[in-house]
């Protein structure tokens, strides 16, 4: 089969690595448990919130409005509750219960949960080879869970690592949404907002504050693992639709579960290398999918970044300088063709069985 690494897995894979890393990272700052699961989420939040609006304040050289139509702002609030404040919440719980290897693998169920509700809910077509891969990843998940019966793998750890998978598989299905917006603004509101949440409900439960030390780390993993790792997912939500981001975003897990075994030096046994190979063929099956037909594009308005390529011949009623990439409002004439693509915010098309795609 041809492969077809679509120019936004770039951002999906950036996303991954920076996020994979970052789990084993919050594991060790949390310890034995000195550091409450709230105050940490919040102060990674806080991190990605504050780290990411000063990056804005100095690329824009002052505030600027977010310019999120009306309409796409319940989406916005949607993704805030379930990604930045229950999301991180229970990912917390669970790294107090469960091994920061066993953990980073588990939360490959995020990728299988996004498609599920991208497919079923949200109506993005899904090759049988995307299908193929979830199945590999899930198959990996129960051999992980079911081959040690000790704490680190059964019991409210997994359970919570789990619930934090559907919070982040209904963000990313609402984020998709305004995806077209401006990145950086979309991850800085959810990270102050989640920020401020978590780390007052740390306080109003009575959480110690943890030391300067542990402050500064976790503000810094939250700018790069949480703030960074959100921009780039959200470029590739632009580029690629929610079940495809979640697809590529499935080599985080295997940074987290690398970075706790090689450098934290956690132990491993054969069903965790087992579980590992199911989940890595899943993810290969992903990277090299090719998804091409015939389809037709419908009349289309709409603001964002882009450059004047097959789907942006249009006029401008501005002086326009030549620079590309711009963000303008600009229309879509009504187009046919036929080239390699995914449901990016162009390409949201139904299908009728074209091009080896299925729809469920």
């Amino acid at each position: 089969m041809n492969t077809f690494l679509h120019r936004a897995a770039v951002p999906a894979l950036g996303a991954a690595i920076l996020f994979g890393a970052s789990t084993p990272l919050a594991k060790q700052i949390m310890g034995d448990g000195a550091v409450s699961p709230f105050v940490l989420a919040g102060l990674l939040y806080l991190g990605s919130g504050l780290g990411l609006s000063l990056l804005r304040l100095v690329r824009d050289r002052g505030w600027k409005p977010a310019g999120l139509p009306r309409a796409e702002w319940p989406w916005m609030a949607g993704a805030i509750g379930f990604g930045g404040v229950l999301g991180p919440l229970l990912l917390m719980l669970g790294l107090a219960h469960t091994t920061a290897a066993s953990a980073s693998l588990l939360l490959n169920f995020e990728a299988v949960l996004t498609a599920l509700l991208a497919w079923w809910v949200f109506r993005e077509n899904a090759d049988r080879r995307i299908v193929l891969g979830m199945l590999l990843i899930v198959a990996g998940g129960a051999v992980l869970a079911w081959s040690d019966r000790s704490a680190a793998v059964l019991g409210w750890g997994p359970l919570a690592l789990l619930g934090a998978c559907l919070a982040w598989a209904i963000d990313n299905n609402l984020t998709r949404k305004v995806s077209a917006s401006d990145a950086v603004w979309v991850a800085a509101c959810k990270g102050l907002v989640a920020g401020v949440v978590n780390t007052g409900l740390g306080w109003a439960l009575g959480a110690a504050w943890p030391s300067g030390a542990v402050v500064a780390s976790a503000l810094g993993i939250g700018f790069v693992g949480y703030g960074l790792s959100l921009v780039l997912f959200v470029l590739a939500l632009r580029g690629l639709g929610a079940a495809r981001t979640g697809a590529y975003f499935s080599v985080a897990p295997f940074v987290g579960a690398a970075i706790a075994v090689l450098v934290f030096g956690e132990p491993t046994t054969g069903a965790f290398w087992a579980a590992a190979a199911l989940m890595a063929a899943g993810v290969w099956l992903h990277l090299t999918e090719h998804h091409a037909h015939a389809h037709t594009h419908g009349p289309l308005a709409h603001a964002h970044r882009h450059r004047h390529d097959a789907h942006h011949q249009h006029a401008h009623d501005f002086a326009w300088d030549g620079v590309e990439p711009h963000t303008h409002p600009h229309p879509h004439a009504p187009l046919q063709h036929s080239h390699a693509h995914f449901p990016d915010i162009h390409h949201r098309h139904g299908h009728a069985g074209a091009g080896g795609a299925v729809d469920i």
